[in-house]
Parts: structure tokens; C-alpha cells; sequence
């Protein structure tokens, strides 16, 4: 009988506690730094603003160098020992940082001590750019059966959210009454109870091995025939550019990404101008938001194993970009609040219904290249819409004002708009396009050279609707 406190199994349950210490650290962290950098290093400065979008640039330079090549390693090597060497390297960052920072501030100059914040983030979502991949699959490997993995991706899901609920009120206490000292050690302690809770996880033996109970393959022997980093990094995206299925889930989250990454760019604006709200007021739209992105992580699972992933999908998508409209038009800010709460429900569920899609189309040999590829371009998709519709409110719509059929309209409404429409546009490209996650199942559990043959090319206008799955296909995990 399974324990209260056990979350799906004994496993998993260790892993999440893992995640859950180590991302209130990292919150913690993260805001610790750009309220440092804003009101000490850079205080008073003229160049304040550029000093703080350098720890976010720092972190996005590693996704997208480091992300595509970190997938190759972590198919070479053990799952289990990665994690456990990131967690080894991170806490080690973060600790030489926290013995600098004894240091009085003027004992260095400001470029020196931006150098050393840019390099520590640098290098730690490096690591964690292995640390993902690898996660993700041992999530594959400890937790079985669709309903179990949507669940674990919710779990996963509600988690970060609560993180980052969490740890930005811890970060300010911590770094004005205490000093910036104590707040990276606290990152750095999350990152060894991590370790130990990593290291306590006991991970089942590869299928084949166990079920055909042959002994493992000669490692010194795989290891002369194993190719160049180059190539299997080719072989990577060759695999993933021949699955219709796994190019459809990216264009589909590369779609969403240009559909709401005006939300993180805009939304301030938005709620000063159109919903006539004070500025103090924003970081309730915020709270608005990590309460329904908990919500929807919570009852994720539930509605995934109800409709199945891909109608999971597809209906999130729908009702996401239909809500999204219906924000554009607000003026009220509790309307607003209200809105944002509901549309973050459906957009949550989406990214839980998409993990187990993933994880399904993904063979084993193939996991962390395929999140390799996919983590990073959705990363750049998302940095690239924020850059647009920036661009697009500030130039090219700055005098779009108007009104049709009595319904008033401005430059930063109309991108919402048109953002709403793409997202429902997008629902009704993954309503069409994904194929039956049934023989994405097959296929991900043969060889990788017959999973890639079963797969059909993207530009094949065939099975829209020949592939949807039949009814008793239910509970695509994640």
C-alpha cells in the first residue's frame, strides 16, 4: 500500500523532492542576483538596466549554445551519475561565488563583479543543460503508464510554479537584513539536499536487459565503436526532423511561444493602459498567474488521462487562444486578473499533456538529444517574441488606435489579439496534424533506426484525421 507522502512511487517521490529544494534554491538565487546587481553594483547607474538583462542573457546564451550538445552526452552516459555530477558542479559554482562575495563591494570593481555573476549563471544553466535532459529521462524510466506520467508532470509543473512563488519573498529578507552571502548559501545547500535525495533513487535496469536477462553489452567495446560527437549529434536531428510527430509538437510549441511571448513583454503595459490599473498593482497579475499555472498543473494530469494527450492538446491550445481574445478586451483589472487566472488553467494542462507525448515518441537512445533539440528552440522562439512584440508596440503599431463596431482598440490590445488567434490557429493545426499517439508508442519502444522509419515526413499532407487515436486511447502521460 502506497504511503500518503509517496508521491506515484518511493522513486519518483525522491526525485521531485530533489526538484522542489532545488528550484526554491534557484529562485532564491536568481532573485537574489538581479535585486543585488540592480541596488548595489549597479545603484544609482544609468546603465543599471543593461547590468541586470545580462543574468538574464547569461542564462539564455546557455540553453541555446550548450542545450543542443549537452543531449549527446547525456545519451552517452549514465542517467543517474549526470544528475548527480550536476548537482556536484552547481553547488561548487555557487559556493566559490558565496566565498568571493565575503569580499567588501568596493574591493573589486563593478565589471569585475559582473564578470563573476555572468559567468556563475553561465556556467550553471550550462550544467543544467544537462541536468534536464537526463531528468527526463529517468522520469521515463521510473514512472510507467500514461496517467502516472501526466500526473508527474503536473507534480513537476505545480512545483516550479510554487517555487517561484516561494522564493522571490524569501530572497529580499534574505539579502538586505542578512547579505547577499547567506542567500547564495542557501542555494548552495539546496543544491547538496538535492544530491542526497538524487542519490538515494534506485533506477530499474534497462527493459531489455531485465526482461531478456542477457548481460549488458561490452562498454569497452561500444565505446571504440562509438562515433563522433558530431555525428551523433547529426543522427539526433535527423531522427528528429524524420518524425512527423516530434516536428509537429515543436512547431506547435514554437507557434504558442510567438503566440504568448507578448504576454511577458507587454502584459506591464497592458495593465497600466488599457485596464487602468496602478503599476503596484502589477505583481498581482503575476500571483494571478502562478496560482491558475498551479491549478492547471494539479488537475493536469487528471485531464489528460480523461481525454488523452493529443485531445488534451489541442483543446488547451483552443480555449487558451479564445481567452486570450477575450483578455485583449478587458478594461476592469479585476476583470483582467480573472481572465489571466482561467487562460493559465488550459495553458498549464497543454504543457502537461505535451511532456508525455514526448516522452512517448522519444526512444530511450534518443531522449536527451530529442529535449536537446526541442528545449532549445523553444527557448529562442520565446526570446524572439518577446523581441517582436516589443518592436511591433513600440514602431510599427504605436499609432494604431481606432474603434470598430463600437469596440475600441490599441497597439498592445490588437498584439494580444492577434497573439489569440495564432494560439486557436495552432489548436486547429494540432487538431489536424498530430498523428495517433498509439503508434507514436510503438514506435518509440522499437530500435531507434525503426522508430525513425515508421515516422512520416512533415510535408506529407496524409492521415490528418486517419491518425487520431481511437477512444479507448486515453492518458498520454506529461
Amino acid at each position: 500500500m502506497t504511503s500518503r507522502l509517496t508521491l506515484i512511487n518511493r522513486d519518483y517521490t525522491r526525485l521531485w523532492f530533489g526538484q522542489a529544494v532545488s528550484s526554491v534554491g534557484d529562485a532564491v538565487f536568481s532573485t537574489t542576483l538581479v535585486l543585488w546587481v540592480a541596488t548595489v553594483l549597479a545603484k544609482d547607474e544609468s546603465w543599471a538596466p543593461m547590468a541586470v538583462s545580462g543574468v538574464l542573457m547569461a542564462s539564455s546564451v546557455a540553453v541555446l549554445v550548450i542545450g543542443p550538445l549537452a543531449g549527446v552526452f547525456v545519451d552517452r552516459w549514465d542517467k543517474l551519475a549526470t544528475l548527480l555530477r550536476t548537482e556536484v558542479v552547481r553547488g561548487a559554482l555557487v559556493v566559490v561565488l558565496t566565498a568571493v562575495s565575503f569580499l567588501p563591494t568596493d574591493a573589486l570593481p563593478a565589471g569585475v563583479w559582473l564578470a563573476l555573476v555572468y559567468g556563475t549563471v553561465l556556467l550553471l544553466h550550462a550544467a543544467g543543460q544537462f541536468f534536464s535532459p537526463a531528468r527526463f529521462a529517468i522520469l521515463a524510466d521510473l514512472v510507467k503508464g500514461d496517467a502516472d506520467r501526466a500526473r508527474a508532470a503536473g507534480i513537476g509543473q505545480a512545483t516550479g510554479e510554487t517555487a517561484w512563488i516561494i522564493g522571490p519573498p524569501l530572497a529580499a529578507p534574505l539579502l538586505f537584513a542578512a547579505g547577499i552571502q547567506w542567500a547564495l548559501l542557501f542555494n548552495a545547500l539546496s543544491y547538496a539536499v538535492s544530491y542526497v535525495a538524487i542519490r538515494s533513487i534506485e533506477v530499474p535496469a534497462p527493459a531489455a536487459t531485465a526482461e531478456s536477462g542477457k548481460a549488458a553489452p561490452d562498454d569497452s567495446k561500444a565505446a571504440s565503436r562509438k562515433p563522433s560527437l558530431g555525428r551523433e549529434f547529426a543522427d539526433g536531428v535527423r531522427f528528429f526532423a524524420r518524425s512527423r510527430f516530434l516536428v509537429v509538437l515543436l512547431l506547435l510549441a514554437v507557434i504558442g511561444q510567438f503566440g504568448l511571448g507578448a504576454l511577458s513583454t507587454l502584459n506591464v503595459f497592458f495593465t497600466t493602459d488599457n485596464l487602468h490599473a496602478d503599476a503596484r498593482l502589477y505583481g498581482y497579475i503575476g500571483m494571478a498567474m502562478g496560482v491558475g499555472g498551479i491549478t492547471g498543473a494539479l488537475s493536469g494530469g487528471r485531464v489528460v488521462q480523461w481525454l488523452g494527450a493529443r485531445r488534451s492538446t489541442w483543446i488547451s491550445l483552443l480555449v487558451s487562444g479564445v481567452l486570450l481574445i477575450a483578455y485583449s478586451r478587458q478594461t476592469t483589472f479585476l476583470g483582467g486578473i480573472a481572465l489571466l487566472f482561467v487562460f493559465t488553467v488550459p495553458l498549464t494542462v497543454l504543457n502537461t499533456a505535451m511532456a508525455p507525448l514526448l516522452l512517448a515518441a522519444a526512444p530511450p537512445d534518443f531522449r536527451g538529444r530529442v529535449m536537446a533539440v526541442f528545449y532549445p528552440v523553444t527557448k529562442l522562439a520565446s526570446m524572439l517574441a518577446a523581441v517582436l512584440s516589443g518592436w511591433l508596440a513600440g514602431s510599427v503599431l504605436t499609432d494604431v488606435a481606432g474603434s470598430v463596431g463600437g469596440v475600441r482598440f490599441g497597439p498592445i490590445d490588437t498584439i494580444f489579439a492577434v497573439s489569440g488567434v495564432i494560439v486557436v490557429l495552432s489548436g486547429v493545426f494540432a487538431w489536424l496534424a498530430l498523428p495517433g499517439t498509439e503508434k507514436t508508442v510503438k514506435a518509440a519502444e522499437k530500435a531507434p533506426e525503426e522508430a525513425a522509419a515508421l515516422t512520416v515526413d512533415v510535408s506529407s499532407p496524409a492521415g490528418s484525421r486517419g491518425h487520431r487515436p481511437p477512444d479507448h486511447d486515453r492518458g498520454r502521460p506529461e
